[in-house]
């Protein structure tokens, strides 16, 4: 059996195994037609997002980073953003091309960082890829809270965000394979 101190289960990692339980718990609110029920997910959806920037902070600020937690940090972050993507494809907020871009690009860049750690090179988050996920998080969370009257007098901030989010996601997408085009070997 391995220990919860060889595998680095610490407190920054903690926070990314709640996040990680928090999705079922997201789509539990989001998807159950119970009143609020949506809102009520934004909420959890906001808390399980604010773990991401905390875990790390962490992580770096007590020098506890540790291989576990390289691994299962991004994983819980593409679970919970394509939680929430498919739940407003299933609510029909959201167009499954839109979803399908945004999680492609997240399959691609991580089939690149495992090719990448296969040769021993680490491809860390770019600043495109942290504001594609900041603006992938604003969209969700107006997307969801849509339909309540304080949602910023109508304003369509979730179709600006979601247009800047699928903008970055191709751009940084479309970054992070530049940068990483001497990993990409041609074999005829």
């Amino acid at each position: 059996m391995i220990s919860g101190e060889r595998l680095g289960v610490n407190l920054a990692n903690k926070l990314t195994l709640l996040r990680i339980v928090l999705v079922p718990v997201f789509m539990l609110f989001v998807l159950l037609k119970i009143p609020h029920g949506d809102f009520i997910a934004a909420g959890i959806f906001a808390l399980a997002a604010a773990t991401d920037s905390l875990d790390g902070y962490i992580a770096r600020k007590r020098n506890e980073v540790t291989n576990f937690g390289k691994f299962i940090d991004p994983l819980a972050d593409k679970l919970l953003v394509t939680a929430a993507l498919l739940s407003l494809v299933e609510m029909g907020r959201l167009g499954s091309w839109v979803a399908m871009i945004i999680i492609g690009r997240e399959f691609a860049v991580t089939g690149l960082r495992v090719i990448a750690a296969s040769e021993g090179i680490v491809i860390a988050a770019s600043k495109l890829g942290k504001w594609k996920t900041v603006f992938q998080i604003i969209a969700i969370l107006a997307i969801l809270v849509q339909d309540y009257p304080f949602s910023l007098l109508h304003i369509p901030i979730g179709n600006i965000a979601l247009v800047l989010a699928v903008f970055f996601t191709i751009f940084s997408g479309i970054d992070y394979f530049i940068k990483a085009r001497n990993l990409i070997v041609l074999r005829n």
